[in-house]
Protein backbone atom coordinates (compact mmCIF):
# COMPACT_ATOMS: atom_id res chain seq x y z
CA UNK A 1 0.00 0.00 0.00
CA UNK A 2 0.87 3.54 -0.81
CA UNK A 3 1.95 6.26 1.86
CA UNK A 4 -1.51 7.82 0.60
CA UNK A 5 -3.55 4.79 1.15
CA UNK A 6 -2.15 4.06 4.62
CA UNK A 7 -2.79 7.80 5.74
CA UNK A 8 -6.33 7.10 4.03
CA UNK A 9 -7.16 4.38 5.95
CA UNK A 10 -5.76 5.74 9.33
CA UNK A 11 -8.03 8.56 8.49
CA UNK A 12 -10.87 6.25 8.00
CA UNK A 13 -10.04 4.63 11.19
CA UNK A 14 -9.87 7.18 13.57
CA UNK A 15 -13.48 8.35 12.05
CA UNK A 16 -14.78 5.15 12.71
CA UNK A 17 -13.67 4.84 16.20
CA UNK A 18 -14.67 8.47 16.72
CA UNK A 19 -17.94 7.99 15.32
CA UNK A 20 -18.18 4.59 17.74
CA UNK A 21 -17.23 6.27 20.72
CA UNK A 22 -19.85 8.63 20.33
CA UNK A 23 -22.53 6.38 19.31
CA UNK A 24 -21.09 4.38 22.58
CA UNK A 25 -21.74 7.80 24.28
CA UNK A 26 -25.44 8.28 23.40
CA UNK A 27 -26.28 4.37 24.04
CA UNK A 28 -24.81 4.86 27.51
CA UNK A 29 -26.57 8.03 28.08
CA UNK A 30 -30.01 5.83 26.93
CA UNK A 31 -29.37 3.39 28.92
CA UNK A 32 -29.03 5.25 32.13
CA UNK A 33 -31.99 7.84 31.42
CA UNK A 34 -34.00 4.22 30.28
CA UNK A 35 -35.63 4.42 33.93
CA UNK A 36 -36.48 8.10 33.68
CA UNK A 37 -38.27 8.53 30.63
CA UNK A 38 -41.42 10.25 31.26
CA UNK A 39 -41.26 13.63 29.04
CA UNK A 40 -39.67 16.53 30.86
CA UNK A 41 -41.74 19.11 29.15
CA UNK A 42 -41.82 22.98 28.83
CA UNK A 43 -45.87 24.44 29.38
CA UNK A 44 -46.38 23.56 25.84
CA UNK A 45 -45.69 20.39 25.83
CA UNK A 46 -42.08 20.87 23.84
CA UNK A 47 -39.69 18.59 25.85
CA UNK A 48 -36.84 20.80 27.37
CA UNK A 49 -33.48 21.08 25.27
CA UNK A 50 -30.85 18.71 26.41
CA UNK A 51 -33.64 16.58 28.19
CA UNK A 52 -33.45 13.20 27.99
CA UNK A 53 -35.95 11.98 30.93
CA UNK A 54 -37.47 13.28 33.86
CA UNK A 55 -36.30 13.36 37.39
CA UNK A 56 -39.07 10.63 39.02
CA UNK A 57 -42.03 12.44 40.64
CA UNK A 58 -41.39 13.55 44.44
CA UNK A 59 -37.51 13.59 43.54
CA UNK A 60 -35.92 17.08 45.00
CA UNK A 61 -31.81 16.72 44.66
CA UNK A 62 -31.56 19.68 47.10
CA UNK A 63 -32.79 16.91 49.66
CA UNK A 64 -30.92 14.43 51.08
CA UNK A 65 -28.16 13.59 52.78
CA UNK A 66 -24.18 13.32 52.84
CA UNK A 67 -23.32 9.50 52.32
CA UNK A 68 -19.31 9.00 53.55
CA UNK A 69 -17.92 6.44 50.33
CA UNK A 70 -14.38 6.69 49.62
CA UNK A 71 -15.10 3.96 46.83
CA UNK A 72 -16.92 6.32 44.81
CA UNK A 73 -15.31 9.96 45.59
CA UNK A 74 -13.26 11.96 45.23
CA UNK A 75 -14.47 11.97 41.62
CA UNK A 76 -10.81 12.80 40.53
CA UNK A 77 -7.43 13.77 42.82
CA UNK A 78 -6.73 17.64 43.07
CA UNK A 79 -2.90 16.92 42.22
CA UNK A 80 -4.25 15.57 37.94
CA UNK A 81 -6.81 18.63 37.39
CA UNK A 82 -4.49 21.18 36.40
CA UNK A 83 -7.57 24.27 35.99
CA UNK A 84 -7.85 24.42 40.53
CA UNK A 85 -6.36 27.54 41.21
CA UNK A 86 -3.80 28.37 44.30
CA UNK A 87 -6.76 29.24 46.44
CA UNK A 88 -8.81 26.08 46.04
CA UNK A 89 -5.61 23.71 46.52
CA UNK A 90 -6.16 22.27 50.32
CA UNK A 91 -3.84 19.57 50.13
CA UNK A 92 -1.22 21.32 48.02
CA UNK A 93 -1.40 23.69 51.21
CA UNK A 94 -0.85 21.14 53.78
CA UNK A 95 -4.51 20.28 54.86
CA UNK A 96 -4.04 17.05 57.14
CA UNK A 97 -7.11 15.48 56.67
CA UNK A 98 -8.82 14.34 53.35
CA UNK A 99 -12.14 13.37 54.50
CA UNK A 100 -13.83 16.64 52.57
CA UNK A 101 -13.29 14.63 49.67
CA UNK A 102 -15.26 11.50 50.27
CA UNK A 103 -18.51 12.87 50.97
CA UNK A 104 -20.95 11.50 48.32
CA UNK A 105 -24.31 13.73 48.04
CA UNK A 106 -27.46 11.42 48.17
CA UNK A 107 -31.03 12.93 47.51
CA UNK A 108 -33.73 11.67 49.36
CA UNK A 109 -36.37 9.52 48.00
CA UNK A 110 -34.48 8.84 44.89
CA UNK A 111 -31.76 7.62 43.00
CA UNK A 112 -30.52 9.23 39.49
CA UNK A 113 -28.12 8.43 37.00
CA UNK A 114 -24.04 9.07 37.95
CA UNK A 115 -22.38 11.63 36.56
CA UNK A 116 -20.80 10.53 33.52
CA UNK A 117 -18.34 12.94 31.89
CA UNK A 118 -18.23 11.52 28.10
CA UNK A 119 -22.09 11.68 27.77
CA UNK A 120 -21.72 15.14 29.07
CA UNK A 121 -19.82 16.16 26.19
CA UNK A 122 -21.06 14.59 23.49
CA UNK A 123 -24.55 15.98 24.51
CA UNK A 124 -22.40 19.71 24.82
CA UNK A 125 -20.76 18.71 21.45
CA UNK A 126 -20.74 21.78 19.13
CA UNK A 127 -22.23 24.13 22.19
CA UNK A 128 -21.86 26.65 24.44
CA UNK A 129 -21.85 26.29 27.77
CA UNK A 130 -21.70 29.71 30.15
CA UNK A 131 -20.88 30.24 33.62
CA UNK A 132 -21.94 33.67 35.06
CA UNK A 133 -21.11 35.03 38.74
CA UNK A 134 -18.53 35.21 41.53
CA UNK A 135 -16.33 33.16 43.20
CA UNK A 136 -18.12 30.37 44.04
CA UNK A 137 -19.76 30.21 40.92
CA UNK A 138 -16.09 30.17 39.03
CA UNK A 139 -15.44 27.39 41.88
CA UNK A 140 -18.35 24.93 40.44
CA UNK A 141 -17.07 26.53 36.59
CA UNK A 142 -13.53 24.75 37.51
CA UNK A 143 -15.13 21.37 39.55
CA UNK A 144 -16.72 20.95 36.05
CA UNK A 145 -13.84 21.08 34.24
CA UNK A 146 -11.76 18.44 36.63
CA UNK A 147 -15.22 16.23 36.39
CA UNK A 148 -14.72 16.44 32.76
CA UNK A 149 -10.79 16.60 32.63
CA UNK A 150 -10.10 12.70 32.17
CA UNK A 151 -12.47 11.81 29.01
CA UNK A 152 -10.74 14.17 27.31
CA UNK A 153 -8.40 12.79 24.67
CA UNK A 154 -5.09 14.23 25.61
CA UNK A 155 -4.00 17.66 24.19
CA UNK A 156 -7.65 17.90 22.37
CA UNK A 157 -8.26 20.73 24.87
CA UNK A 158 -7.09 24.64 25.59
CA UNK A 159 -7.76 26.98 28.57
CA UNK A 160 -7.65 30.55 28.16
CA UNK A 161 -8.15 34.23 30.45
CA UNK A 162 -8.82 37.40 29.17
CA UNK A 163 -10.15 40.03 31.70
CA UNK A 164 -13.47 38.52 32.96
CA UNK A 165 -13.97 35.92 30.92
CA UNK A 166 -12.44 32.27 30.81
CA UNK A 167 -12.85 29.52 28.03
CA UNK A 168 -12.03 26.55 27.99
CA UNK A 169 -12.08 24.36 24.56
CA UNK A 170 -12.98 21.19 23.83
CA UNK A 171 -11.60 20.68 20.81
CA UNK A 172 -12.94 16.78 20.01
CA UNK A 173 -16.50 18.05 20.85
CA UNK A 174 -16.06 21.49 18.74
CA UNK A 175 -17.54 22.54 22.13
CA UNK A 176 -16.79 25.76 24.89
CA UNK A 177 -17.36 25.60 28.28
CA UNK A 178 -16.75 29.45 30.07
CA UNK A 179 -16.80 31.82 32.48
CA UNK A 180 -17.67 34.99 32.89
CA UNK A 181 -16.86 37.32 36.18
CA UNK A 182 -19.96 39.69 36.91
CA UNK A 183 -20.83 39.22 40.85
CA UNK A 184 -23.81 41.58 41.20
CA UNK A 185 -24.34 40.46 37.38
CA UNK A 186 -25.56 43.86 36.71
CA UNK A 187 -22.43 46.11 35.93
CA UNK A 188 -20.90 47.23 38.99
CA UNK A 189 -17.44 48.54 41.01
CA UNK A 190 -16.56 45.12 41.73
CA UNK A 191 -16.39 43.98 38.15
CA UNK A 192 -12.40 43.78 37.84
CA UNK A 193 -11.64 39.60 38.62
CA UNK A 194 -8.77 40.83 40.89
CA UNK A 195 -8.62 43.99 41.84
CA UNK A 196 -12.24 44.11 42.77
CA UNK A 197 -14.36 46.91 45.22
CA UNK A 198 -15.29 44.77 48.35
CA UNK A 199 -17.14 47.67 50.33
CA UNK A 200 -19.69 50.23 49.03
CA UNK A 201 -21.01 48.85 46.16
CA UNK A 202 -22.13 50.31 43.27
CA UNK A 203 -24.08 49.11 40.52
CA UNK A 204 -25.77 50.39 37.39
CA UNK A 205 -29.45 49.49 37.56
CA UNK A 206 -29.92 49.19 33.72
CA UNK A 207 -28.91 48.58 30.85
CA UNK A 208 -27.07 45.45 30.81
CA UNK A 209 -25.21 45.91 28.32
CA UNK A 210 -21.71 45.61 29.25
CA UNK A 211 -21.88 42.18 30.78
CA UNK A 212 -24.96 40.71 28.78
CA UNK A 213 -22.52 41.01 25.42
CA UNK A 214 -20.72 38.21 26.77
CA UNK A 215 -23.77 36.05 27.42
CA UNK A 216 -25.61 36.15 24.21
CA UNK A 217 -25.35 32.48 22.09
CA UNK A 218 -24.62 30.47 25.16
CA UNK A 219 -26.50 27.28 24.89
CA UNK A 220 -26.43 26.88 28.62
CA UNK A 221 -26.06 29.35 30.60
CA UNK A 222 -25.62 29.32 34.65
CA UNK A 223 -26.03 32.39 36.90
CA UNK A 224 -25.71 32.68 40.65
CA UNK A 225 -25.57 35.73 43.23
CA UNK A 226 -25.55 36.18 46.75
CA UNK A 227 -22.05 36.35 48.79
CA UNK A 228 -21.58 39.96 47.49
CA UNK A 229 -25.22 41.30 48.54
CA UNK A 230 -24.76 40.44 51.91
CA UNK A 231 -22.48 43.62 53.09
CA UNK A 232 -24.78 44.38 55.69
CA UNK A 233 -25.08 48.03 54.25
CA UNK A 234 -27.17 49.64 51.63
CA UNK A 235 -26.61 49.26 47.46
CA UNK A 236 -26.01 52.14 45.88
CA UNK A 237 -27.88 52.22 42.44
CA UNK A 238 -26.24 54.63 39.75
CA UNK A 239 -29.49 55.24 36.97
CA UNK A 240 -28.93 56.51 33.34
CA UNK A 241 -27.55 54.92 30.17
CA UNK A 242 -23.85 54.14 30.20
CA UNK A 243 -22.67 58.01 29.10
CA UNK A 244 -24.67 59.08 31.71
CA UNK A 245 -22.26 60.18 34.53
CA UNK A 246 -24.86 62.66 36.23
CA UNK A 247 -24.14 60.69 39.26
CA UNK A 248 -28.03 60.16 40.14
CA UNK A 249 -27.47 57.62 42.78
CA UNK A 250 -30.28 56.02 45.40
CA UNK A 251 -29.46 53.35 47.95
CA UNK A 252 -31.55 50.19 48.28
CA UNK A 253 -31.66 47.69 50.93
CA UNK A 254 -30.11 44.49 49.50
CA UNK A 255 -33.03 42.50 49.18
CA UNK A 256 -34.57 45.35 47.17
CA UNK A 257 -31.51 45.96 44.78
CA UNK A 258 -31.19 42.05 44.19
CA UNK A 259 -34.91 42.11 43.29
CA UNK A 260 -34.10 45.13 40.90
CA UNK A 261 -31.20 43.20 38.93
CA UNK A 262 -32.84 39.60 38.74
CA UNK A 263 -36.07 41.42 36.88
CA UNK A 264 -33.23 42.85 35.01
CA UNK A 265 -31.47 39.13 34.11
CA UNK A 266 -35.46 37.69 33.60
CA UNK A 267 -35.66 40.87 31.05
CA UNK A 268 -32.77 40.18 29.14
CA UNK A 269 -33.57 36.42 29.07
CA UNK A 270 -36.79 37.09 27.60
CA UNK A 271 -35.52 39.51 25.07
CA UNK A 272 -32.73 36.99 23.97
CA UNK A 273 -32.59 33.64 24.52
CA UNK A 274 -34.32 30.94 22.83
CA UNK A 275 -36.04 28.82 25.45
CA UNK A 276 -36.66 25.95 22.29
CA UNK A 277 -32.64 25.69 21.56
CA UNK A 278 -31.02 26.97 25.67
CA UNK A 279 -31.35 26.14 28.87
CA UNK A 280 -30.89 28.80 32.09
CA UNK A 281 -30.08 27.65 35.92
CA UNK A 282 -29.58 29.73 38.44
CA UNK A 283 -27.60 28.63 41.42
CA UNK A 284 -28.97 29.54 44.71
CA UNK A 285 -26.65 30.85 47.79
CA UNK A 286 -23.45 28.77 48.69
CA UNK A 287 -23.19 29.42 53.01
CA UNK A 288 -20.51 30.04 54.95
CA UNK A 289 -19.21 28.57 58.13
CA UNK A 290 -17.80 31.45 60.15
CA UNK A 291 -19.88 31.12 63.60
CA UNK A 292 -19.53 27.71 65.46
CA UNK A 293 -21.96 28.86 67.95
CA UNK A 294 -24.93 28.44 64.78
CA UNK A 295 -23.98 24.84 65.30
CA UNK A 296 -23.39 24.47 69.00
CA UNK A 297 -19.85 24.79 69.18
CA UNK A 298 -19.56 27.93 71.96
CA UNK A 299 -15.74 27.82 72.10
CA UNK A 300 -14.69 31.62 71.59
CA UNK A 301 -14.10 32.53 67.99
CA UNK A 302 -15.13 28.94 66.65
CA UNK A 303 -15.59 28.60 63.32
CA UNK A 304 -15.27 26.07 59.99
CA UNK A 305 -11.41 25.99 60.99
CA UNK A 306 -10.29 22.15 61.95
CA UNK A 307 -13.96 20.63 61.14
CA UNK A 308 -12.96 17.26 59.91
CA UNK A 309 -17.14 16.21 59.50
CA UNK A 310 -20.57 17.34 58.22
CA UNK A 311 -23.20 19.26 60.50
CA UNK A 312 -25.19 15.85 61.50
CA UNK A 313 -28.09 17.41 62.02
CA UNK A 314 -30.99 17.67 59.45
CA UNK A 315 -32.72 20.58 60.53
CA UNK A 316 -29.31 22.74 60.63
CA UNK A 317 -29.63 26.31 58.75
CA UNK A 318 -26.72 28.58 59.43
CA UNK A 319 -27.09 32.16 58.51
CA UNK A 320 -27.58 32.34 54.90
CA UNK A 321 -30.58 34.90 53.87
CA UNK A 322 -33.74 32.86 53.64
CA UNK A 323 -35.49 36.74 52.27
CA UNK A 324 -32.67 36.88 49.50
CA UNK A 325 -33.63 32.68 48.69
CA UNK A 326 -37.39 33.73 48.74
CA UNK A 327 -36.40 37.10 46.17
CA UNK A 328 -34.56 34.59 44.07
CA UNK A 329 -37.66 31.91 43.92
CA UNK A 330 -40.23 34.86 43.09
CA UNK A 331 -38.57 36.42 39.99
CA UNK A 332 -37.28 33.67 38.44
CA UNK A 333 -39.97 31.57 38.74
CA UNK A 334 -42.37 34.40 37.16
CA UNK A 335 -39.93 34.31 34.63
CA UNK A 336 -42.78 34.72 31.16
CA UNK A 337 -41.09 33.46 28.36
CA UNK A 338 -37.46 31.20 29.26
CA UNK A 339 -37.91 28.29 32.31
CA UNK A 340 -35.08 29.17 34.79
CA UNK A 341 -34.08 25.73 36.64
CA UNK A 342 -33.17 26.76 39.95
CA UNK A 343 -30.02 24.67 41.33
CA UNK A 344 -30.92 24.98 45.09
CA UNK A 345 -27.50 23.76 46.57
CA UNK A 346 -27.58 25.86 49.65
CA UNK A 347 -29.41 23.32 52.30
CA UNK A 348 -27.05 20.32 51.08
CA UNK A 349 -24.03 23.06 51.56
CA UNK A 350 -25.01 23.89 55.03
CA UNK A 351 -24.10 21.22 56.43
CA UNK A 352 -20.62 21.54 55.10
CA UNK A 353 -18.93 23.26 57.73
CA UNK A 354 -16.12 20.85 57.08
CA UNK A 355 -14.84 21.51 53.50
CA UNK A 356 -13.98 24.81 53.30
CA UNK A 357 -10.48 25.95 52.39
CA UNK A 358 -9.78 27.45 56.06
CA UNK A 359 -6.03 28.22 56.38
CA UNK A 360 -4.82 25.49 53.72
CA UNK A 361 -5.03 27.90 50.47
CA UNK A 362 -2.56 30.51 49.05
CA UNK A 363 -2.50 33.93 50.87
CA UNK A 364 -3.68 36.98 49.36
CA UNK A 365 -0.71 38.12 52.13
CA UNK A 366 1.40 36.27 54.71
CA UNK A 367 -0.48 35.45 57.62
CA UNK A 368 0.93 38.02 60.68
CA UNK A 369 2.13 36.01 63.86
CA UNK A 370 -0.73 37.13 65.64
CA UNK A 371 -2.80 34.95 62.66
CA UNK A 372 -0.27 32.45 62.60
CA UNK A 373 -0.65 31.33 66.69
CA UNK A 374 -4.85 31.90 66.45
CA UNK A 375 -5.33 30.06 62.61
CA UNK A 376 -9.21 30.34 62.97
CA UNK A 377 -8.73 34.04 62.70
CA UNK A 378 -7.30 34.00 59.23
CA UNK A 379 -9.40 30.69 58.14
CA UNK A 380 -11.97 31.22 55.12
CA UNK A 381 -14.86 30.06 55.45
CA UNK A 382 -16.50 30.90 52.13
CA UNK A 383 -14.88 29.16 49.76
CA UNK A 384 -14.62 25.41 49.15
CA UNK A 385 -11.69 22.55 48.56
CA UNK A 386 -11.64 20.89 45.42
CA UNK A 387 -12.05 18.60 45.00
CA UNK A 388 -14.90 18.98 47.37
CA UNK A 389 -18.39 20.47 47.38
CA UNK A 390 -18.52 22.23 43.89
CA UNK A 391 -18.50 19.09 42.78
CA UNK A 392 -22.01 17.86 44.45
CA UNK A 393 -23.55 21.17 42.81
CA UNK A 394 -22.37 20.46 39.65
CA UNK A 395 -24.10 16.47 39.79
CA UNK A 396 -27.61 18.87 40.86
CA UNK A 397 -27.28 20.91 37.58
CA UNK A 398 -25.99 17.38 35.76
CA UNK A 399 -29.63 16.11 37.00
CA UNK A 400 -31.31 19.44 36.02
CA UNK A 401 -30.15 19.54 32.66
CA UNK A 402 -30.68 15.91 31.59
CA UNK A 403 -33.41 14.38 33.35
CA UNK A 404 -35.27 18.25 34.89
CA UNK A 405 -38.27 17.88 37.27
CA UNK A 406 -41.46 19.64 36.13
CA UNK A 407 -41.43 21.95 39.75
CA UNK A 408 -38.34 23.98 39.40
CA UNK A 409 -39.46 26.27 42.18
CA UNK A 410 -37.42 26.44 45.29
Amino acid sequence: ATRADRQTHCAEHHHRTDAMARLLAVLALVAAAAPFLRAAAQGDGELLPFAVGAAPAGCDVGQGEWVYDEAARPAYEEAACPYIPAELTCQAHGRPDMSYQHWRWQPRGCSLPSFNATVMLEMLRGKRMLFVGDSLNRAQYVSLLCLLHRAMPEGSSSFETVDALSIFRAKAYDATIEFYWAPLLAESNADDGVEHQLNDRLIRGAPMDRHSRFWKGADVLVFNSYLWWMTGDKIQILRGADNDMSKDIVEMGAEEAYRLVLHQVVRWLDGNVDPKKSRVFFVTASPTHASGQLWGDEAEGSNCYGQTAPIADASYWGSTSRAMLRVTGEVLGASARVPVGVVNVTQMSEYRRDAHTQVYSEQWAPPTKEQLADPKSYADCTHWCLPGVPDAWNELLYWKLFFPASDQAL
